[in-house]
């Protein structure tokens, strides 16, 4: 039965990153786009995006949204406990060396984020489409916000006056991770802006757009790395044939 379209937007948010061993990418990707979208939706849970990390030729990235908490652990007990992965399972494990990076996320402010609807997926085999998706990730000390907020109320006005819109601005999920069978990063205290362009030198012209905007380069830009724990993390993304973002 196809899915139908999930009752409003996602409040909660995995970006999921995986370590993949040499050369086996395209298979898991394959297998993944076979098995695992409709699969996963048919229990409540929501596959956004699927992706090959330009920087990393074993890395795959992905994100899967669900309406909650509650949501959350019902559809990953369904699908895991479920016969798909008991079937595919074992073989999409075997393409992995690691698969704990993930980030548990909710969209700020609550009802934004991201929008697609799997009734426009592509079909099983579609190529994968010409489009350069960014995601840039900044972290900060645990219970501190000020970095945050300087993001949102500073940061993403300058990028929507310099460029595309971002797709979904994100935060962590502080609730306790009620699936342990599949971790989450611990601690953690993070932004994440997500954004769609035709090719990456779209990116490229927004970045430097923002970096030359006054507010950004003298104030902005400055306070987010006093306040930052490291470096952002910056993920060049190309869309696998199947991704809604």
């Amino acid at each position: 039965m196809p899915p139908t379209d999930p009752v409003g937007l996602p409040s909660v948010i995995e970006l999921r990153q995986y370590t993949l061993r040499p050369g086996r990418r395209d298979e898991l990707i394959a297998l993944f786009d076979r098995e695992f979208v409709e699969s996963q939706e048919e229990v409540g849970m929501m596959v956004l995006g699927q992706f090959r990390d330009l920087d990393d030729p074993d890395r795959f990235v992905w994100l899967r949204g669900f309406p909650d908490m509650t949501a959350r652990h019902r559809g990953l007990s369904d699908f895991y406990g479920g016969p798909v992965w008991a079937r595919h399972g074992p073989r999409a494990n075997d393409t992995m060396i690691d698969s704990d990076d993930v980030l548990l996320l909710r969209p700020e402010p609550s009802g934004s984020g991201f929008t697609c609807s799997p009734s426009g997926r592509p079909a099983v085999g579609a190529p994968a489409p010409d489009r350069f998706v960014a995601a840039i990730v900044w972290s900060f000390p645990p219970g501190r916000h000020d970095g945050i907020a300087l993001i949102r109320d500073g940061l993403l006005p300058v990028l929507l006056e310099t460029g595309p819109a971002p797709l979904a601005f994100l935060t962590t999920e502080d609730a306790p991770n009620t699936f342990p069978r599949l971790p989450v990063c611990s601690g953690e205290n993070v932004a994440v802006i997500v954004t769609s362009y035709p090719d990456e030198s779209a990116h490229r012209r927004h970045l430097t757009g923002m970096r030359a905007h006054p507010l950004a380069r003298v104030e902005l830009l400055p306070a987010i790395e006093r306040e930052q724990t490291a470096a952002p993390r910056r993920l060049r993304l190309t869309p696998t044939g199947r991704s809604l973002v």
